[in-house]
């Protein structure tokens, strides 16, 4: 009797390697962790040293590459100290910027408002520690360009006081003294005062300057407290 013959039996499928589960090493997991939060930390560091050099250098490249296509250049310094000692009439020799931009000043502020008269500088300067922003012109700026600043000034008045300035000559000088918190969030930090001064005027570049700096003096007053007449 022939032998039948048998199919053969079908290949077996390769069998992948099997992985043995290493058992989580708690100690490296926490190295891990640490390492995580390091790097966190000093990102979150490195994010805060550059904003304060920012503040510190005067505001950062936008605003001098804003105010610098106008023409404008832009001075910084260390704010001075604000005490009441001066007489509305009076001069100081002592203030860091020509208009200045803080330090000493009269007890009482200018009337926020247009002016078409000079207005005693020992005032604005108090505006200026309230978080206002003080616009000067000089005799020579033309009247289309003053005329213009008088529209910019109704437009959004608070806060604001224009006027002309005799030593300016042709130039329009925008100035504000601003600081990362009010005084009685500090410790001694007096922020920074800030003069523009530009050949002419410009809506955009006026409004960045007001925008960046408007109520953001060291003794801050609530926007609505700095209307036209106050």
């Amino acid at each position: 009797m022939a032998r039948k013959d048998r199919a053969p039996n079908p290949p077996k499928r390769p069998q992948a390697p099997q992985r043995r589960a290493t058992p989580a090493n708690p100690a490296a997991t926490a190295r891990q962790r640490r390492l995580l939060y390091l790097i966190a930390g000093s990102a979150i560091l490195a994010l805060a040293v550059v904003l304060g050099i920012v503040f510190l250098s005067g505001g950062g490249k936008d605003e001098r590459a804003t105010l610098a296509s106008a023409g404008c250049t832009l001075e910084v310094k260390p704010a001075l100290k604000g005490e009441h000692t001066l007489q509305v009439s009076a001069t100081f020799d002592k203030w860091n910027t020509d208009p200045p931009t803080s330090g000493p000043h009269n007890e009482q502020p200018a009337v926020y408002g247009f002016y078409e008269d000079p207005v005693s500088l020992a005032q604005t300067v108090h505006n200026l520690e309230h978080g206002g922003i003080v616009i000067h012109y000089g005799p020579d700026v033309p009247a289309a360009d003053v005329e213009a600043i008088k529209d910019f000034y109704n437009d959004d008045p608070n806060g604001l006081v224009v006027a002309p300035l005799p030593k300016l000559g042709n130039k329009i000088a925008l100035t504000a003294w601003t600081t990362e918190g009010s005084l009685s969030d500090q410790t001694g930090d007096l922020g920074k005062g800030f003069l523009a001064t530009c050949p002419r005027f410009e809506a955009d570049v006026f409004s960045s300057f007001v925008d960046e700096h408007r109520f953001k003096g060291p003794e801050r007053f609530p926007p609505e407290s700095l209307t036209p007449g106050s």
